[in-house]
């Protein structure tokens, strides 16, 4: 996933500006990321302090400088307040696949703000790297992932057993799987 020049890209929505998260960044990335809710399926303990804050938004640099991945902090038009990120990790360039993931604020959800960003993140992931294959690993109790993923057209490939540890237990997650191809039908569909 080469970026050209490493200038992070920018990305527009009818609601969001999707941007670079910085340090600057840290209180509102602490408020949603504090939340046990948010956290819940992402296999992280709640933040506690602006220090776990800025450990985030310093693995967010570190894969972008990597080229490893990409993490995008999702604001509302009207302010500039990052209240989520999405994007893309542990990329496999030989094989043109990555993974994609999001966590919203509470304060948001339900109101097509992450289905939004998903798009936008998606799109830009096809058309600028590449890709071939985007995958979701999503924990099985987490339905609003679920459905999120297969609005977009992800297609439900398995259960893959014991696949993480995270906060000190096995993690279960299905793997969703969504196809260039299948991206390219799902918009040629859309326009008609």
């Amino acid at each position: 996933m080469q970026i050209e020049n490493r200038t992070f890209p920018i990305l527009e929505t009818d609601r969001l500006i999707l941007r670079k998260v910085t340090e600057v960044d840290a209180r509102s990335v602490l408020k949603y990321m504090s939340d046990n809710e948010v956290v819940k399926h992402i296999g992280l303990e709640p933040f506690n302090t602006v220090v776990d804050a800025m450990d985030e938004i310093t693995w967010y640099q570190t894969i972008f400088e990597q080229g490893t991945g990409i993490r995008w902090g999702i604001t509302l038009k009207e302010n500039n307040e990052v209240i989520g990120s999405c994007g893309f990790l542990n990329r496999v360039p030989k094989h043109f696949r990555t993974e994609i993931g999001t966590e919203l604020s509470k304060e948001y959800w339900g109101k097509g703000i992450a289905s939004e960003a998903f798009e936008a993140v998606i799109r830009y992931g096809f058309e600028n790297f590449k890709l071939q294959r985007i995958e979701a690993l999503i924990e099985p109790e987490n339905i609003a992932s679920q459905k999120l993923a297969e609005k977009q057209g992800f297609i439900k490939e398995g259960l893959l057993r014991n696949y993480e540890f995270t906060c000190g237990k096995f993690d279960d997650l299905y793997m969703y799987s969504l196809l260039k191809q299948d991206f390219d039908l799902n918009e040629s569909q859309s326009n008609e």
